[in-house]
């Protein structure tokens, strides 16, 4: 188990975050549900509330100017002083607009009984009523007043009442009660409609508008008064109030002018949600490319490592054969000449095969680093793969090794390239087919032009690469991680300082191989590009 989550650590924190930002997700949902349904109500709620002050502010007005205005004493009707009333109305009437048409008193005593006085500003005095309408509304209203004072009943309330029969000449009318509670009189006032409408109506919806709405909510609103006279096809509003005071044939509606309270819920919900699928996803790229890197970090990790233990290997064993034959002739236990000369053979060989693999060493740490340069200079291609097949003689022969070379029967044409680099490139190509050959003992070196190109290629008959690995064979540490290849000790840097040095001579490398076949690498240079002028 403990071997299993390390080789998938890297999915297990995947899943870590995952199955949290999942359960997450899913809650947000049914959060967000749950808020579109409530957003819903609360904006609905809202439009109400909003309605509420509207109708409450404009009655408020009228019942504080009716309450204060007709508030008058008893012994004015008791005593026919009906005309003091003037100088009442008048201090109310120079307050500016009040949305009054007249102010009226009607008196019940027996020596006045009946007669309804107006309000006449410009005297100022309590005259007989000049408007025919407006004398029909108040002795109207004032009939059923008319029969309690008659029958002498007692009245419980002073309340205000209103009598809208005439939508032209609306009325408020406060009973006046004598000691005993019986009414002796009535003060009133009719009502201006155009004031109502044009000024007092609006200015509370301007004001209001604040309190309960944004500035972009306010600028979606839409508010519409509709009065008596409405049309039989009716607007349907999201929320609508009527007045329920004075002028309660009017309603206030409100609707939206883009979207209303559900289409409102529904984008935000949808805003929301995408918000935070678009978060989740970024989320799970951000820790999916963590985990990539963490992962490709790792497997760089276990390459390093699996290089270190390779070169290792690989240093040692030429050092081990250098120091047993440079024993030998030291102790001085070889005194053939022909065997001298084939210990030093085998020491020069060793040393050049380790010169060869720090080289490749340092050439990496160039290339990584970035600090790799090449000397180009015109050159024959056959004389740098004939130099370098001259540094593997004795170690091919001593390994049982024939090379087949194959050379063209024209010169080929002179290239632009680095003959250390390109020589270098040839040789980790021979290096590779000497290790991964197997029991076959035939490596075939080619050197020839095609289609504008000059090109040497390395076969072996060894044990083949797979098709899958093929492609990856160039990446730096990699390794074929299994079969026979994976048998083999090398550094992994071979290959992919080979495409390196063909791709600065803006050449490429190729394989053809399979497994248990062999396999033949190409490097193949472009003669146009690369020749010197």
């Amino acid at each position: 188990m403990k071997a299993f989550l390390k080789r998938h650590v890297l999915w297990a924190g995947f899943l870590a975050v995952l199955v949290p930002l999942t359960v997450m997700l899913v809650l947000q949902y049914r959060w967000l549900v749950e808020l579109q349904t409530k957003s819903a109500i609360a904006h609905e709620a809202t439009l109400k509330n909003y309605l509420e002050a509207v109708a409450t502010k404009s009655e408020y007005h009228y019942k504080e100017l009716a309450t204060a205005a007709l508030n008058l004493p008893a012994w004015m009707f008791i005593e026919n002083r009906l005309d003091k009333a003037a100088y009442h109305f008048d201090k109310f009437m120079k307050k500016g607009p009040l949305g009054v048409k007249r102010f009226f008193v009607l008196s019940f005593v027996r020596e006045d009984h009946g007669k309804a006085l107006v309000y006449e500003p410009s005297i100022p005095a309590m005259e007989p009523p000049a408007s025919a309408a407006e004398q029909r509304a108040i002795y109207v209203a004032a009939a059923p007043w008319w029969m309690l004072s008659e029958k002498r009943d007692v009245v419980e309330t002073e309340a205000l009442s209103v009598d809208e029969r005439d939508p032209e000449n609306r009325l408020i009318i406060h009973p006046v009660l004598d000691a005993e509670s019986r009414v002796v009189g009535l003060a009133g006032l009719i009502l201006d409609h155009r004031f109502f409408r044009d000024r007092l109506l609006p200015k509370v919806i301007d004001k209001s508008m604040p309190y309960f709405f944004s500035e972009a909510d306010q600028k979606n609103l839409r508010v519409v008064v509709r009065g008596a006279k409405r049309d039989k096809l009716e607007e349907k509003f999201e929320a609508e109030r009527a007045m329920a005071f004075v002028f309660r044939d009017y309603r206030i509606g409100l609707s939206s002018k883009d979207m209303n309270p559900k289409d409102w819920a529904q984008a935000n919900f949808v805003l929301n949600m995408g918000l935070s699928a678009a978060i989740a996803v970024v989320l799970l790229g951000g820790v999916a490319l963590a985990l990539r890197t963490a992962s490709r970090e790792m497997k760089l990790s276990q390459m390093k490592n699996d290089f270190v233990s390779n070169v290792s290997h690989e240093l040692r064993t030429p050092l081990a054969s250098i120091r047993v034959f440079g024993e030998f002739l030291r102790l001085g236990r070889v005194t053939d000449p022909a065997k001298v000369s084939e210990y030093g053979e085998y020491i020069e060989t060793e040393s050049r095969r380790l010169t060869g693999l720090v080289n490749n060493i340092l050439d990496f740490a160039k290339i990584e680093s970035g600090r790799k340069t090449y000397r180009f200079e015109s050159a024959d291609l056959t004389d740098v793969v004939c130099e370098t097949l001259k540094t593997f003689e004795v170690r091919l022969r001593h390994s049982g090794f024939e090379i087949r070379f194959d050379q063209p029967e024209r010169p080929l044409p002179k290239v632009w390239l680095d003959a250390d680099a390109i020589g270098q490139a040839v040789s980790n190509l021979l290096d590779n087919a000497v290790k991964y050959s197997g029991s076959a003992r035939a490596i075939d070196v080619a050197v020839g032009q095609d289609n504008g190109y000059v090109m040497v290629s390395v076969k072996d008959q060894g044990i083949g690469i797979s098709r899958d690995e093929q492609t990856k064979i160039f990446e730096r540490f990699h390794r074929v991680s299994t079969g026979l290849v994976h048998d083999v000790k090398g550094s992994g840097l071979g290959l992919s300082i080979v495409n390196h040095i063909v791709q600065a001579h803006k050449g490429a490398v190729t394989v053809d191989s399979e497994p248990g076949r062999g396999s033949r690498f190409a490097i193949r240079l472009p003669v146009e590009e690369t020749a010197g002028a």
